[in-house]
């Protein structure tokens, strides 16, 4: 063991004497390795002398040795530094976040949140049948219903009303709801890529509310009709029409009744009406109700509706309105229509009741109160060539009583312009006596559209 010492002293000295000579390259790492290495190789021999492992072999098990010692060293490096940066990162997560509550909690503005984008595979709006999401929906039905405004006059820019359409045709046919177009003359037509287009009529048909429009373009996206007869009660709908201005709205509900009878507030005539939760507003009219195929089964209608009941929707049926707006597209009118040419108030209605004691200073007889007042005679009907005169009544046709439009419609359905119909009526005088007397006349074909 002195021995080592010894070598190893003057190793040093020998190392030393080196470095006095080589003063100007200490500074280089090629000599100081070099120096290092001769200092392990002397120590590693003097230790093989000790061992029955040969000198040379232990320069290569040295070797060996330091080079795991260094690169388990250089492997402790990378991890420690790996450690501190993620502790930092954490750390300083830690401090933003709580900055972040703390500036929610103190009002702060300036604070930045993040927003994810939906999942892949959220943005699938029908499935492997057809059936879409109320999101697949809105993308596809919604360009094929438009806004219509309404104006007064022709040479006017102030919106007098407002509607929805739904696009029947590529080449611009529009099918609305009369009372959307009624008494105007002018009418723009808003589609859903933000164009406006001048519209006119094609034809209307005010007894059963429903008309067509057209505007002069091409390529439009046109709805697909749906068999309402296919629906059934529970069946998901959804509305599309634009409410009070409201572009492109959607409201979903489903299918609350079917083959419902409901009379038009303006006319009383009745139709086949699919009845829906779904919220259906005034400016929904002549929007779209929809199955959840894209198809539209219904048109929606607020004078097919029930303001009284909250949730209570209808929407005419299709089917039914389907030959309706073929006959308007080929002929402008429906066919089988009759005029009888007269104006009329429900005797039994509140406004006849105070009319008539404001012209004869008591109320009319009760045995005239289910009958038709009068109100005016159309000069180019046939019943004006008879003795009924404004202010008579109208007691029954063919035999049949009638208080309203509604009985009046079904007495006429099925009869056509030319046919000869009998009426019974009632004169009253100022000193209450009452006369009874019939008429005989023909109904006239009705081309107009007014009812």
């Amino acid at each position: 063991m002195n021995e080592e010492n010894n070598n190893f002293n003057d190793l040093c000295d020998s190392s030393q004497t080196d470095e006095n000579k080589n003063t100007e390259a200490s500074g280089s790492s090629e000599n100081i390795s070099e120096r290092f290495s001769n200092i392990e190789n002397d120590i590693f021999r003097n230790i093989g002398e000790n061992t029955d492992i040969l000198p040379d072999e232990a320069v290569q098990e040295k070797q060996g040795s330091a080079g795991r010692i260094m690169l388990v060293i250089f492997t402790a490096l990378i991890l420690a530094v790996t450690a501190a940066s993620a502790i930092y990162c954490i750390v300083s997560d830690i401090k933003n976040v709580s900055k972040i509550d703390n500036n929610f909690n103190e009002g702060k503005p300036g604070v930045r949140l993040d927003i994810d984008h939906r999942p892949v595979g959220h943005d699938v709006f029908a499935d492997e049948n057809g059936k879409y999401t109320v999101e697949g929906l809105a993308q596809t039905v919604r360009p094929q219903v438009v806004e219509i405004y309404s104006f007064k006059k022709k040479d006017s820019n102030e919106v007098t009303g407002s509607g929805s359409g739904i696009i029947i045709s590529t080449d611009g046919y529009i099918v609305t709801n009369t009372h959307v177009i009624d008494n105007m003359e002018k009418y723009i037509v808003n589609t859903y890529d933000g164009k406006s287009y001048d519209a006119k009529i094609v034809g209307r048909d005010a007894k059963t509310d429903i008309s067509v429009i057209k505007i002069d373009t091409k390529n439009l996206s046109a709805a697909q009709l749906g068999d309402s007869d296919d629906l059934v009660q529970g069946e998901e709908v959804v509305a599309i029409g634009n409410p009070a201005g409201l572009t492109g709205s959607i409201t979903d509900g489903i299918v609350s009744g079917l083959n419902r009878k409901i009379r038009a507030d303006s006319t009383g005539f009745e139709m086949d009406c699919i009845q829906t939760n779904a919220a259906i507003s005034p400016g929904n009219s002549g929007g779209a109700l929809v199955n959840m195929y894209g198809q539209v089964v219904g048109i929606t209608s607020s004078k097919y509706a029930d303001f009284t009941t909250e949730g209570l929707g209808f929407a005419i049926t299709i089917n039914e309105a389907r030959p309706i707006i073929e006959e308007l597209i080929s002929q402008g009118y429906v066919s089988g229509r009759v005029r009888v040419g007269i104006s009329f108030y429900s005797a039994y209605a509140n406004y006849a009741a105070t009319e008539f004691k404001k012209e004869y200073g008591f109320d009319i007889p009760e045995e005239l109160e289910n009958a038709l007042w009068i109100s005016d005679i159309s000069d180019d009907c046939d019943i004006s060539n008879t003795e009924l005169k404004t202010k008579d009544f109208i007691i029954s046709v063919d035999d049949k009583t009638i208080k309203d439009y509604a009985g009046l419609s079904d007495i006429l359905k099925g009869k056509k312009g030319g046919d000869t119909v009998k009426a019974k009526c009632a004169r009253v005088s100022k000193d209450k006596k009452i006369e009874y007397f019939e008429i005989e006349f023909e109904l006239m074909a009705d081309t107009s559209g007014d009812y």
